[in-house]
C-alpha cells in the first residue's frame, strides 16, 4: 500500500494537539487555510498537512471559493469517539459502584 493510499481514522486524526485545536477553531466558524495558519506557530505547509489528515478522517470538508479553500467542521465522525468513551465511562461507573458497595458493607 502506498503512502498516498493510507487513510486516517478519527482516532489518529484527533491524536495530535494541533489538529484538535484546528477542529476547535472550525467549530466556531468556517475558515480559509490562511486564517487557520495565522493561529499557529508552524508553517502553512504543516497546517495543510494537518487539514489533509482531518479531511481523510472526514472531520473537515473544503469548498473552493474563488482562490481560497474554505474549511468546515464535520463533527459526525466524532460520534465514534464518543461511543468508545461511553463504553469506558460505563466500565468505570460499574467498577466504582462495586467498590462503593464493598466499602459500605464494612
Amino acid at each position: 500500500m502506498t503512502a498516498s493510499a493510507v487513510k486516517h481514522d478519527v482516532f489518529q486524526a484527533i491524536a495530535d494537539p494541533t489538529r484538535r485545536q484546528v477542529l476547535k477553531l472550525l467549530s466556531e466558524k468556517d475558515m480559509p487555510i490562511s486564517e487557520i495558519s495565522r493561529q499557529f506557530p508552524v508553517s502553512r505547509t504543516a497546517i495543510v498537512k494537518h487539514l489533509q489528515v482531518l479531511s481523510e478522517a472526514r472531520l473537515v470538508t473544503a469548498k473552493k471559493t474563488g482562490r481560497e479553500k474554505i474549511f468546515s467542521l464535520q463533527p459526525e465522525p466524532l460520534a465514534e469517539v464518543q461511543a468508545w468513551i461511553s463504553y469506558y465511562e460505563q466500565f468505570w461507573h460499574n467498577k466504582l459502584s462495586v467498590l462503593k458497595h464493598l466499602i459500605e458493607e464494612e
